[in-house]
C-alpha cells in the first residue's frame, strides 16, 4: 500500500508542476534506457544526500521552522535539479537552479510550517533531477504539540 501511494504521489507531482519556459525540465534531458530497461549509468549525475530525513523533534503548533539538507554530485557530469516539491502546503523549497558540477555540494532548504499541524507529522519532498531514478525523497518530520 505504501509503495501505491508513493507512485500516486511521484505521479501528482510530476502532472501538476509548472516551469517557466527558460528553464531546463527534466523531461528536456535524455535519459539513456534502452528498450530492454539497461540504463547506462556511468557517465549520468548522481544526488548523494549528507542524511535524508531531518526531525525537528516537539515544536509547539504555529512554529515555522527550516532545515537545510545538504548533498554532492558524486557523478560524473552536471546535476540539474529541476525541482523540490513537498507532499503538503505546509512544507515549502528552495532549491538551487544553477547546475553543480561533479564533485561539487549544494544545499536545498524545507521550510515547515506546523499551523495547521498536530501531533505526528511526517512530510515528503521530491526532487526531481536529470539523475537515474529521476525522483529523489527526502523527509521532515516533527511532532507538533498544541499550545
Amino acid at each position: 500500500m505504501k509503495k501505491s501511494f508513493l507512485i500516486l504521489l511521484i505521479a501528482i507531482f510530476t502532472f501538476s508542476c509548472r516551469n517557466d519556459k527558460n528553464e531546463i525540465t527534466v523531461k528536456e534531458i535524455k535519459n539513456p534506457a534502452s528498450a530492454q530497461g539497461n540504463v547506462g549509468k556511468t557517465n549520468m549525475p548522481e544526488i548523494t544526500f549528507e542524511k535524508t530525513v531531518h526531525d525537528f523533534g516537539k515544536v509547539i503548533q504555529g512554529e515555522r521552522l527550516a532545515y537545510t539538507f545538504k548533498f554532492t554530485n558524486t557523478g560524473k557530469s552536471n546535476l540539474i535539479i529541476d525541482g523540490a516539491k513537498g507532499s503538503c502546503n505546509c512544507t515549502t523549497t528552495v532549491p538551487p537552479k544553477a547546475p553543480i558540477k561533479p564533485g561539487e555540494s549544494g544545499e536545498i532548504t524545507i521550510k515547515f510550517d506546523s499551523k495547521t499541524k498536530s501531533g505526528p507529522v511526517s512530510s515528503a519532498v521530491v526532487v526531481s533531477a536529470n539523475t537515474y531514478p529521476v525522483h529523489t525523497i527526502i523527509r521532515v518530520t516533527a511532532d507538533v504539540k498544541t499550545p
